[in-house]
């Protein structure tokens, strides 16, 4: 017997790593020590722009999205998926994102898929600014069945101690601006997927200006560099990362204990996707906001007194910025208010 006969095929591993050079090699940028293939990946902290620094890490998958995206056939943004998810939890602190590892594992490596999946891993880098450094590659015959395949991805970056947006100067009146996001991200999809069998959708019919397939499966989007941007110039006091839990768990978690979040609904539409979730599920309002985004991929607290300068140069780099609501004094249980 050998290994192949056993469901494991090393050459074809090697045949990977020779086929996604080209893309890791993309994602380098200033700190990169050394090549892909060695057995850890190298790196070189920036320490001469943080005099205090503080390593900041993050580790995450991209859930059932990836069953859909095997559905459609629509590999070439989970990659994207998975890095924005680590990438984002991350920035949320002020951290400057600076390399990425990612896992991939299948019950029998099929190496095109692979390339094009970390292809995708490579291009969230890019948009991120962090480089991809190394990874692993395993085959687990007898864990994953029928071309399944599961990811897991990890992102460290840096912030200076003094810099760390932590929520600790939050307070009431601070104005809170949401950002769009561009669809459901990587979150409630097992609820998603639900809904398209009981309902017997058409993921080809129109959702807004694109199919439901295409609104479903489009890549998370990654913030990373325009939060850097906007806190380089204007005092951020916190930032929420909405992912699972909506936005009903996750404010809290940049919130004193003593303070809550009002949300005004009125302040924006339910992009089109997700009135179709709500209207195909026969979703309660309260559960739509602690299970999908909503359209909303980033809160930030910031004082009355910057809220238009953030608005515009949040504008000028390309986001879909708005004023959602403010921070409150907490006089009941609740930490979210939806008015």
């Amino acid at each position: 017997m050998n290994y192949r006969a056993a469901g494991v095929d090393i050459d074809a591993g090697n045949e990977l790593v020779e086929r996604i050079k080209p893309a890791i090699k993309s994602t380098h940028r200033d700190g990169c020590v050394g090549s892909i293939g060695g057995f850890g990946g190298l790196f070189e902290l920036p320490l001469d722009r943080y005099p205090n620094p503080l390593l900041v890490s993050g580790t995450d998958g991209v859930g059932t999205k990836l069953k859909l995206a095997l559905e459609l056939d629509r590999l070439d943004g989970i990659g994207i998926d998975l890095v924005a998810m680590c990438a984002n939890d991350i920035a949320v602190l002020g951290a400057e994102a600076l390399f990425f590892l990612d896992y991939y594992a299948s019950g029998q490596l099929q190496v095109e898929q692979a390339a094009t999946v970390i292809a995708g891993i490579a291009e969230g880098c890019n948009q991120a600014g962090c480089a991809l450094i190394g990874g692993e590659t395993a085959e687990m015959p007898g864990v994953y069945h029928d071309g399944d395949f599961d990811l897991a991805g990890f992102c460290v970056g840096i912030v200076d101690k003094d810099r760390v947006i932590d929520g600790s100067r939050v307070a009431a009146g601070n104005r809170l601006l949401a950002l769009a996001s561009s669809g459901p991200h990587s979150n409630g999809y097992s609820l998603i997927r639900k809904i398209i069998e009981v309902s017997a959708a058409d993921l080809s019919q129109d959702c807004g200006q694109q199919s439901l397939a295409e609104a479903l499966i489009t890549p998370t989007r990654i913030y990373v560099k325009n939060l850097l941007a906007l806190s380089a110039r204007y005092p951020i006091n916190a930032i929420a990362h909405i992912t699972g839990g909506g936005l009903i768990d996750n404010i809290p978690r940049v919130l004193p204990e003593q303070l809550a979040a009002r949300i005004d609904l009125s302040s924006w539409q339910l992009p089109a996707v997700f009135e179709w979730l709500q209207q195909s599920g026969n979703i309660e309002q309260s559960e739509m906001m602690r299970t999908f985004n909503c359209g909303v991929g980033m809160v930030l607290a910031v004082d009355a007194e910057h809220e238009q300068d953030c608005l515009r140069q949040l504008e000028a780099l390309g986001e879909s910025a708005w004023v959602v609501g403010e921070v409150i004094d907490r006089g009941g249980e609740a930490a979210v208010v939806l008015a």
